[in-house]
């Protein structure tokens, strides 16, 4: 009897060593979660086309990161991309020096009160390429930034780039306007390792 009872329990034992076990499916739901988010953070929130003589610039925005996509270069029309500062407002397109080929300038204002402004600027190379242009700060001139507290903006107005923004009487919390405006105007000059922006004249009124 004890010998029955033993192949029966060795039975067992062997048959349950052999059987495999239920495996339940796991769900992730962290990789959902994220899976959810990059796709929301993928929607571009700023997208702009712009053309002139045949050249064209696809601009899109995701978060601080702006996609530039040319077409129509005979070389090189490879995406830029470009890290930005506050929130894009505009982009614009022309010919600033008057080669046929176009400039974009990008346009952002910070996330504070002061709303400043900052221009990017890329310059077709002979219809081959693009690259960056130079662009000063006005805050690195001391005569130029004096009563200059931001709410500023740029575009393009015939064959220039203007940056115009209020004077106010001084720095800090007392900073209120005067009720003028201040109108620096660029022009694209070549410079040695790319082309430049350089201050053609100041204006006020």
């Amino acid at each position: 009897m004890k010998k029955v009872i033993l192949t029966i329990l060795c039975g067992c034992l062997f048959y349950n060593c052999n059987k495999k076990p239920e495996v339940t499916p796991k769900i992730n739901n962290s990789d959902t979660i994220v899976s959810t988010e990059i796709k929301t953070d993928t929607v571009p929130a700023f997208t702009k086309e712009l053309s002139l003589n045949k050249i064209s610039f696809k601009i899109a925005v995701t978060g601080n990161q702006m996609t530039i996509t040319p077409t129509g270069l005979s070389i090189d029309n490879r995406p830029l991309v470009r890290k930005i500062e506050g929130k894009i407002t505009n982009a614009e397109i022309g010919d600033l020096n008057s080669d046929t080929f176009p400039e974009l300038f990008v346009y952002t204002i910070s996330d504070d009160s002061n709303k400043y402004a900052k221009a990017y600027g890329f310059s077709v190379n002979n219809g081959k390429s693009v690259s960056d242009i130079s662009i000063p700060n006005i805050t690195d001139d001391p005569k130029l930034s004096k009563g200059y507290s931001g709410h500023d903006d740029f575009a393009i107005v015939e064959g220039i780039l203007a940056q115009r923004f209020p004077i106010y009487t001084e720095e800090g919390a007392t900073s209120k306007p005067t009720g003028k405006t201040r109108q620096i105007q660029y022009k694209l000059r070549n410079g040695e390792a790319s082309r430049i922006l350089v201050i053609d004249q100041t204006i006020e009124f």
